[in-house]
């Protein structure tokens, strides 16, 4: 009973840690982080996005003899949609391009994280760009959400 009890704490904390950063989107994915990062930049080219780079976190690692879990980036983007963000307020480019962090935690569960774009627009202070806002934030959602699950 003791055992189960703290089981379930543990578990409860380890979900709430993934879900505490302020202005990300976590969304737990049921494939290994390379699958889930595939998934994610297949959908991303499929919905005309330019995925300008994917860096492999835990392969850097491992070339100066550290250990990390799996932890991929991809840098990705569209100037249809960040260019009218920017112009709304320049200094949202140095949020821009768009990332997608596909990481695996403690507890060797993966998660597909990104930034909120209502938090970039809280911390950029950008006002008159709500319809922007909106639609990468739906865009995001759907394409992290495809991506993580069957």
């Amino acid at each position: 009973m003791r055992t189960s009890i703290f089981s379930l704490l543990f578990a409860v904390a380890i979900s709430a840690s993934a879900q505490t950063a302020d202005g990300m989107m976590n969304i737990e994915s049921t494939f290994t982080v390379k699958d889930t990062a595939d998934r994610m930049e297949s959908i991303l080219k499929e919905n005309g996005m330019t995925v300008f780079n994917r860096i492999d976190h835990a392969q850097g690692a491992d070339k100066v003899g550290l250990e990390l879990r799996d932890t991929e980036l991809l840098l990705f983007g569209n100037p249809r949609v960040g260019s009218p963000l920017m112009q709304c307020r320049q200094s949202v480019a140095i949020d821009l391009p768009q990332k997608a962090l596909i990481w695996q935690d403690e507890a060797n569960r993966v998660w597909i994280s990104y930034n909120e774009p209502g938090y970039l627009a809280k911390r950029h202070d950008i006002t008159g760009c709500e319809e922007v806002i909106s639609k990468i934030e739906k865009a995001l959602a759907g394409m992290a959400t495809k991506a993580t699950k069957e």
